[in-house]
């Protein structure tokens, strides 16, 4: 379950399973203003408040306040679909 104020897991996974083909611009635009959202507020949200589910949801998707991969970037880079930096 996620925080208060933080977008919900639902939220997120619906938005990542639907193909962008099938987004409409609105919900494209929709999309990115609830993922910046959700990164400043994960960024400003210390990790000692953040609940456990909070926390393990964060580090699946990058939006945590430390400077580690996510589990799923770490999986990209392992199959080489990760960015070259």
């Amino acid at each position: 379950m996620s925080d208060n104020n933080r977008q919900s897991f639902t939220d997120k996974a619906g938005a990542a399973l639907k193909p962008d083909s099938e987004k409409s611009t609105t919900e494209h635009m929709g999309d990115k203003m609830k993922g910046t959202g959700d990164s400043i507020a994960s960024t400003f949200q210390p990790e000692s408040q953040k609940s456990t589910g909070q926390q393990m949801g964060d580090s699946m998707t990058s939006n945590s306040n430390q400077n580690n991969e996510s589990m799923m970037q770490k999986a990209k880079n392992a199959v080489g679909m990760g960015e070259n930096k």
